[in-house]
């Protein structure tokens, strides 16, 4: 009798390699849609409550904000530097703004990166339109008396810190690679922060409006964001293997 060959069982074929992928476009951070929906539903919360409530809970604190920056204000013409910065940056957060979202797709389109000029469009513009303005229409909050710019109606939330917002975070995630990102993200805090002063300084809206501002827009790109990472990941694929033409 021969000894029975040992049995050897058939390999299994190696599972495929991810590709490799490029440190552009920024992957969403972890429960990026769970956080964006919650920031998003707190907003439309405060939304509603204004639109049953003229004075919510939170007005005796926008009224002593606002006091306070009237009396910052109050020695100060409109000409000077502080004036002249913050009309600066209500002409940023009007329609003038626009122009650098459109900026940034133009370039990106130029290089072959569609994607994360779609995601920009969409997280700029078309969010403007079906996030920010419906929002506005819900709460019909009045605006601060006397305000110093040209303002429309609706104050809650405020559109230009929300653009800023989008902006920022649009750019942070197509345009700077980590480190860089690190400072950008120092720069961007600057520029809302800046922005919120400013709307309340002009008297164009409350604190809160800028506040739920922020909160829309960081909520707005946590979800773009997660919707898109598919698309984004694809992007970043083919910027490592340089095939973003094919």
């Amino acid at each position: 009798m021969f000894p029975s060959p040992s049995f050897v069982p058939p390999s299994r074929p190696p599972l495929p390699a991810r590709p490799p992928r490029h440190h552009l476009p920024a992957a969403p951070p972890r429960h990026a849609l769970g956080l964006g929906i919650a920031l998003l539903l707190l907003a439309l919360l405060a939304g509603l409550l204004l639109r049953l409530d003229r004075r919510p809970f939170f007005q005796g604190l926008d009224d002593r904000w606002a006091a306070s920056v009237n009396d910052s204000a109050a020695g100060s013409p409109g000409g000077d530097g502080l004036g002249g910065f913050v009309t600066v940056l209500d002409r940023l957060g009007g329609p003038l703004g626009m122009v650098l979202p459109l900026l940034v797709i133009g370039c990106l389109c130029v290089y072959g990166r569609w994607r994360s000029g779609l995601f920009v469009f969409t997280v700029t513009v078309v969010a403007n339109l079906v996030v920010l303005l419906p929002l506005k229409q819900l709460a019909d909050r009045p605006r601060p008396p006397h305000p110093l710019v040209l303002v429309n109606d609706g104050s809650y939330p405020s559109g230009q810190v929300f653009s800023a917002v989008t902006l920022v975070v649009a750019v942070a995630v197509v345009v700077f690679p980590p480190r860089a990102r690190r400072w950008w993200w120092a720069f961007g805090a600057s520029y809302v922060l800046a922005m919120m002063g400013s709307r309340t300084w002009l008297h164009a809206q409350w604190l809160s409006d800028t506040v739920a501002g922020a909160l829309v827009g960081v909520g707005t790109c946590l979800v773009l964001w997660r919707a898109f990472a598919r698309l984004l990941e694809t992007e970043s694929e083919r910027m490592a293997s340089n095939s973003l033409w094919l």
